[in-house]
């Protein structure tokens, strides 16, 4: 084989791989988590998030999802997942956001990790009962 061929189906292949493998731990980790509409809140049930780190919550009143963080059992952090730079959805990289526009990097509370954006991400006040989580909109 000439090694023009072997490195073009070389890169092909690497390429494809990393595609793949990195499209697997982006599923694993990405959670929607079912949820209700009460008096200008979202209801989360608590028991629906025992085993995650973070989860996605939609809400057709959002132009885009909510991140929201598991701190510990008592405590959350929820931001709305769109760039304070030029509005583009945000997307999960483990325990961080990734702007996929222009590449800003914010952390699981919403702070600015990496420029372009120079704004810290849209927060949700949060409260809880034995039960549930709250999202105040």
């Amino acid at each position: 084989m000439e090694r023009r061929n072997f490195i073009k189906s070389c890169s092909i292949l690497c390429a494809s791989t990393l595609g793949v493998s990195t499209l697997l731990q982006s599923c694993k980790s990405t959670f929607y988590i079912p949820n209700s509409f009460d008096a200008n809140r979202i209801v989360i049930k608590k028991a629906d998030f025992l085993e995650n780190k973070f989860v996605l919550v939609k809400n057709e009143k959002l132009q885009a999802p909510i991140y929201l963080t598991k701190h510990s059992d008592t405590d959350f952090s929820a931001v709305l997942m769109l760039c304070t730079h030029k509005g583009c959805e945000l997307s999960t990289a483990g325990n961080y956001l990734v702007c996929p526009c222009h590449g800003s990097e914010f952390s699981n509370v919403g702070k600015v990790l990496n420029p372009p954006a120079e704004k810290d991400l849209e927060k949700f006040a949060i409260t809880t009962d034995a039960s549930f989580i709250y999202i105040q909109l």
